[in-house]
């Protein structure tokens, strides 16, 4: 069977180049906490990122829309077990002040009545909305207090919720899973959920992890990256649908040059952790994002950068990503194509 290739945007905006957090800050990649507190500019060759805990960009209504079209195919995207009703309602008023921080011209939450169940009023400028509600009263609303805000950020969301010492992952909206499923991990812990990640057990990364989450304090917040290499500028590489996107990395063995650097994307994964002042749920925030071979090819050092690490990866760490049939066609492609 023949398959077509996905398609191939002809290029990034410039503004995604110049907000593109890549993930390599050293020659060879292992797992790590890599956990930094969050809010700092990162700045890179292409610009910067980081300076928000929501990022809201130029692919914001693009993503909204593939988000809600996920959900209307795939409810079990959204889930909040019963105990996580407060820790929703937390994580929504959290996210709205965040967006309203990071672009205050956009966004506003304003208290409008206090008392022990305060009234609010939201607005977002940019999905026309002014909506007033009472903290707690769900009819308040148009939507689940989780449903209705992960539908106003391009960030993905998971609830932890802390218990006898451990961590449970009971609540989210996951609709741009990288290689799992958001509906099959609700309800394990923490522990459960990365059992099938190569290295990070015997290391002992995840434990640290797990501690260190459960050490956070109401209110602070850190940050992580992770990284993967996607075929297609495809957001939704869940486990639901793989045999939507699986095929392609068999395909993209066989394109020519010029399409490959359209087709292979670093994946880039900015991991923004939250203990919720309410609720002390911990907040796991995923956001996304994509950059063609042929865009990340233009910066000269990432260029450089990505080549080495893909290069250099240990085997076991490739198949876990999926990249292992074409990295060192990646690897090859970024090292021969330099800037000029």
């Amino acid at each position: 069977m023949t398959v077509a290739p996905p398609s191939a945007p002809t290029g990034s905006a410039p503004e995604l180049v110049a907000g593109f957090p890549f993930p390599f800050p050293n020659e060879v990649y292992r797992y790590s906490t890599n956990v930094e507190p969050a809010r700092a500019a990162v700045p890179t060759p292409a610009g910067q990122w980081g300076a928000a805990v929501v990022d809201v960009d130029a692919e914001y209504h693009r993503e909204l829309a593939e988000r809600a079209a996920i959900l209307e195919r795939d409810p079990s995207r959204y889930a909040a077990l019963p105990h996580m009703d407060v820790a929703c309602w937390d994580a929504m008023l959290c996210l709205m002040r965040e967006l309203a921080l990071a672009d205050p011209a956009s966004f506003a939450l304003e208290v409008t009545a206090g008392g022990a169940r305060p009234s609010y009023r939201w607005r977002n400028d940019l999905l026309g909305i002014d909506h007033a509600f009472t903290l707690g009263d769900a009819s308040s609303l148009p939507a689940p207090p989780l449903a209705w805000i992960a539908s106003q950020v391009q960030e993905d969301v998971v609830l932890l919720d802390q218990r006898d010492g451990t961590l449970f992952a009971d609540a989210g909206v996951v609709t741009f899973a990288a290689d799992w499923s958001f509906g099959f991990d609700v309800g394990m812990t923490f522990l459960e959920i990365h059992g099938p990640v190569p290295r990070i057990h015997p290391e002992g990364v995840i434990t640290r992890a797990h501690e260190f989450l459960k050490g956070l304090q109401p209110g602070e917040t850190y940050r992580r990256t992770n990284w993967t290499l996607t075929v297609g500028r495809r957001l939704d590489v869940s486990t639901e649908v793989y045999p939507e996107w699986g095929p392609d990395r068999a395909m993209v063995r066989a394109v020519d040059d010029a399409a490959f650097g359209r087709l292979v994307h670093l994946r880039t994964e900015v991991q923004h952790l939250v203990r919720l002042p309410e609720s002390g749920a911990v907040m796991f925030l995923i956001r996304s994002y994509l950059l063609p071979f042929a865009d990340l090819a233009r910066v000269e050092p990432w260029r450089a950068r990505a080549a080495h690490v893909i290069a250099e990866l240990p085997e076991d760490m490739a198949e876990y990503k999926g990249i292992a049939s074409y990295r060192r066609r990646a690897a090859a492609w970024l090292r021969d194509h330099p800037h000029h």
